[in-house]
């Protein structure tokens, strides 16, 4: 049963609902991102500048952090996000290095 905040349990964490979460390109965007910095890191929502409405952005974070891809605290008046790195290694190993590898491939081939 997920917590109060919505994260799902690791043995909840369904390949569905992270397949479908990661199918969009800015919540893949933000994932990557996630898994390119050092573990632990957490960033604000905003500091990803995701070219959409902060309803859409609201919207993107509760759909990874109902997946179970990140966790999400708050702090004031903001919330923090961080990757979920080891559940997600866990549960779906390899997962992150696909989504790592395919934002440098996009970059080589620019």
């Amino acid at each position: 049963m997920p917590d109060e905040e919505g994260h799902p349990e690791l043995a909840e964490m369904e390949l569905g609902k992270v397949l479908s979460a990661l199918a969009d390109p800015l919540r893949r965007r933000v994932v990557r991102e996630l898994a390119a910095g050092p573990d632990g890191a957490a960033r604000t929502c905003s500091s990803f500048a995701l070219p959409v409405s902060k309803a859409t952005v609201t919207h993107h974070f509760r759909t990874l952090r109902e997946a179970g891809l990140i966790r999400q605290v708050d702090r004031g008046n903001s919330r923090m996000a961080t990757l979920r790195r080891a559940d997600v290694e866990q549960r779906f190993p390899g997962l992150l290095a696909l989504l790592v590898a395919e934002d440098v491939a996009a970059r080589d081939a620019t």
